[in-house]
């Protein structure tokens, strides 16, 4: 299975761990990349994460950006179709960098994980592709539950 995680899931580490569901979605990223790292899974990256993350002022947290992507197996270059969908999407009602996540994922992956509520809400509802968006806990319970089923 090919996993596509968006900004939002790789910056969810630096927000606020005080936060119960925060928190717990962090463990899920963590535990995502981990099986990734492991060969379970493949983790996907875009040109598109890889100019957000380059756009991140705090060279520390770029870094640890990066360190999260290192179990990459495909990078997902754009191309003038992922550009027209991205386009597709954002007439939806789907931010640019959305849009451009959505559109390099609908390309390759099986799924895409955000934790933006915002996003998963309108990616759910506009995607006609066989692309899965998900939560990234929500999605990690669904894996447990049918691992230990």
């Amino acid at each position: 299975m090919k996993i596509y995680l968006d900004t939002c899931c790789l910056n969810r580490p630096f927000d606020n761990q005080a936060d119960p569901r925060i928190h717990l979605e962090t463990e899920a990223i963590k535990t995502i990349v981990s099986w990734c790292e492991q060969g379970k899974y493949q983790l996907l990256t875009s040109e598109v994460l890889q100019l957000e993350i380059r756009k991140t002022p705090d060279l520390l947290r770029q870094k640890y950006l990066n360190l999260l992507l290192t179990p990459a197996t495909e990078n997902i270059l754009i191309s003038t179709d992922i550009i027209q969908n991205a386009k597709d999407f954002e007439q939806a009602g789907i931010k640019a960098f959305d849009a451009l996540h959505l559109a390099c994922a609908t390309f390759r992956a099986d799924i895409l994980l955000t934790v933006d509520d915002k996003f998963l809400k309108k990616a759910l509802t506009i995607n006609q592709s066989k692309l899965r968006v998900a939560n990234p806990l929500k999605w990690l319970e669904e894996v447990l539950y049918d691992f230990y089923s």
